[in-house]
């Protein structure tokens, strides 16, 4: 692994495939595969696992645009797709807000930490003994960059603050973008305080009622999963980032600026509905992977060299040996474009692994790469 500068990210230089023996190589589940598959450089892991399934956790595509312009995003979706296809038998995207992948599938594969399940627990207690479960109104969690939805909340906060009167909001989160966003909330006429970032599970937040995520650039918001497992009312984008969680009744969502102040309105109003048990398991780990083994259709393994067949399906034999001839030559294609980056693991990275440590030389070196 190395960071490089310019992409402000952690990629993937070498081959790992080769810690794994052949004879027990059989699934391999690979996280972010549009991130981690861009520099490849040994077994093609079709070629090395009986079954690879991508998960995709990030909406590179939005992010990028944002970042960037409109033909690096588009370069950026045309790379990934083409790697993914490369790379992976299966793909599971967490929900439809990011780009469409080969032989994908939506599905949310995520669950919380099972401390925000208790805390919705005795949030549930609270509600039934005295109905004073929350104290606190309306706040936002997250990492303080403009992407991140604070862009978002602060346009709509300024366009409808007239529409608004007496409104507070506390928001907490660390990130480059913090002053900037410290200076945008104070021009508002509203009460917006803003603070450094803090863990979700914190007391700090149990008494807080709505959680106000109006992000976009998210793919399933972990924040708002757990602001709901909480037992809290979260106010949201009607978005395809946040369709899993339309399913409890404390999801709120909007569609406009009208939209907006109605389902706040409406959100300091009421009390949130007590999590049912059905609902506990839906944000759980459990059920999580439950939706996983059944999207990846683990019960249908391929076996390898699938695509030997027999001489009484010649148009098929033919079909599937062009197909995987177009795939052999993309992934040769992607090797040598991508091979003068080393792919050789350096001293650290040879002790982690538990691998000879090659001996010291001279090799291509980029200011971009640390």
């Amino acid at each position: 692994m190395q960071f490089s500068l310019d992409k402000r990210s952690i990629l993937a230089l070498g081959d790992i495939t080769v810690i794994i023996p052949d004879d027990e190589a059989d699934i391999a589940v690979l996280e972010e595969p549009e991130h981690l598959t861009w520099y490849h450089h040994g077994k093609r892991w079709k070629e090395k696992f009986r079954l690879v399934v991508g998960i995709v956790h990030t909406n590179y595509w939005e992010i990028v645009r944002r970042e960037r312009n409109i033909l690096v995003a588009l370069l950026i979706k045309y790379i990934n797709g083409w790697v993914v296809d490369i790379y992976c038998h299966k793909v599971i995207r967490l929900s439809a807000a990011t780009q469409d992948l080969p032989r994908s599938v939506v599905c949310n594969v995520h669950g919380v930490n099972p401390k925000f399940l208790e805390i919705g627990l005795k949030t549930r207690e609270k509600q039934q003994n005295d109905n004073q479960a929350f104290s606190k109104g309306v706040y936002y969690i997250g990492k303080k960059l403009w992407n991140k939805g604070y862009k978002e909340l602060l346009d709509l906060l300024r366009d409808h603050q007239k529409e608004l009167p007496g409104f507070e909001i506390d928001l907490y989160g660390s990130g480059e973008d913090s002053a900037e966003i410290e200076v945008a909330a104070k021009k508002l006429e509203l009460a917006v305080r803003v603070h450094p970032g803090r863990d979700h599970a914190d007391p700090l937040f149990h008494d807080y009622k709505v959680l106000l995520n109006p992000s976009t650039t998210d793919v399933v918001c972990t924040t708002s999963a757990e602001a709901l497992a909480m037992g809290k009312i979260v106010v949201c984008a009607n978005h395809p980032s946040n369709e899993f969680f339309m399913q409890f009744p404390n999801c709120r969502t909007y569609d406009d600026g009208e939209g907006f102040v109605k389902a706040i309105v409406k959100a300091l109003s009421d009390e949130p509905a007590p999590l049912t048990d059905a609902q506990r398991h839906a944000l759980s780990w459990e059920a999580a992977t439950e939706r996983f083994l059944k999207a990846a259709e683990l019960d249908t393994l391929p076996t390898k060299n699938q695509s030997k067949t027999t001489t009484s399906e010649p148009f098929l034999s033919t079909s599937l040996n062009l197909t995987k001839k177009l795939e052999d030559a993309s992934a040769l294609v992607h090797f040598v474009g991508t091979g003068f980056l080393s792919s050789q693991p350096d001293e650290e990275q040879c002790k982690e692994l538990g691998l000879k440590v090659p001996p010291k030389r001279t090799g291509f070196s980029s200011g971009k790469w640390i």
